[in-house]
């Protein structure tokens, strides 16, 4: 079975959201455990971490994804910034293992102001030092391939293989990928035509390795290729359009992999309509042959 979900709002506690995300028509999902803006971070209580393992098990919804804050910049110079970083990632982490999350997506951070190899240094011991004595449990984090606005890290492939295989050495928490489709387009991957598919496809196996790639992030784009935009835009509606999801859906290294929406949505008809848009190119994309 194809797993395809949303990136679901919450619904007033944990079991809510995921059993709001199975109404919409996900069977897997990705959540905040903490306000994403704030850096204080929320507690949850074990009744209701129970009660949210309940549901994924009565209502078959994996894997359980946790994005992390917005404000965490773990490749900062800047002390405060750094510290606050750390603190928050290490919260992120110690939830996404006690809610019993399969995977923590999380942003490689920006390098503004400072050389990249730096900036990927501080990455590393950010996360050496927020994991510490973290028991992960089934947790995996995943490093999230990004447009590459600005100093953005991660744009290219060869920073997030250096973060991981740095950072696999020095911490107990496995490290992953996560490629979002808006993202690559952004970044001058063309995954909207057959040829550019083949070609990105062929470059992630070989710099990423498709095994430690674990979640997408299904998104089209309002931006053209390469243009660094970050901005997504609903399935079909975008510069990837229709057929160009329809092309990586079938692709076999990523027919594998679980697509987590996090498309405009501003209502629920929102969302339906783009989990069905999914759906339904899954099925027309049994005929192409790769």
């Amino acid at each position: 079975m194809r797993r395809i979900g949303l990136h679901a709002r919450s619904a007033g506690s944990l079991a809510g959201t995921a059993e709001r995300a199975h109404d919409l028509g996900a069977n897997t999902l990705q959540i905040f455990t903490s306000s994403p803006r704030m850096w204080r971070g929320s507690t949850h209580s074990p009744a209701e971490i129970a009660a949210l393992r309940r549901v994924r098990e009565r209502l078959d919804l994996a894997p359980l994804v946790v994005h992390d804050n917005y404000l965490i910049n773990l490749a900062s110079a800047d002390p405060t910034v750094r510290t606050r970083s750390i603190e928050t990632f290490r919260g992120e982490l110690e939830r996404a293992a006690l809610i019993g999350a399969e995977y923590l997506v999380a942003h490689p951070g920006s390098a503004k102001g400072i050389a990249v190899e730096q900036a990927l240094a501080n990455v590393v011991e950010g996360i050496v030092e927020a994991s510490r004595g973290l028991d992960p449990g089934g947790l995996t984090l995943l490093l999230e391939c990004t447009a590459g606005a600005g100093a953005a890290l991660g744009a290219r492939f060869e920073e997030l293989r250096a973060l991981r295989e740095v950072t696999a050495n020095l911490v107990n928490v496995p490290v992953g990928f996560c490629l979002d489709t808006c993202h690559l387009f952004a970044a001058g991957f063309d995954i909207a035509t057959p040829g550019g598919l083949r070609q990105t496809a062929a470059e992630i196996g070989d710099v990423l390795g498709w095994d430690h790639v674990k979640v997408v992030h299904a998104n089209d784009s309002k931006g053209a290729l390469g243009s660094r935009l970050d901005r997504h835009e609903n399935i079909g509606e975008g510069q990837i359009g229709k057929e160009g999801f329809r092309r990586v859906l079938a692709h076999p290294e990523f027919r594998r992999l679980p697509f987590i929406l996090e498309t405009p949505m501003e209502t629920d008809n929102d969302a339906r309509r783009d989990i069905d848009m999914l759906r339904t190119l899954c099925q027309r994309s049994r005929t192409i042959t790769q």
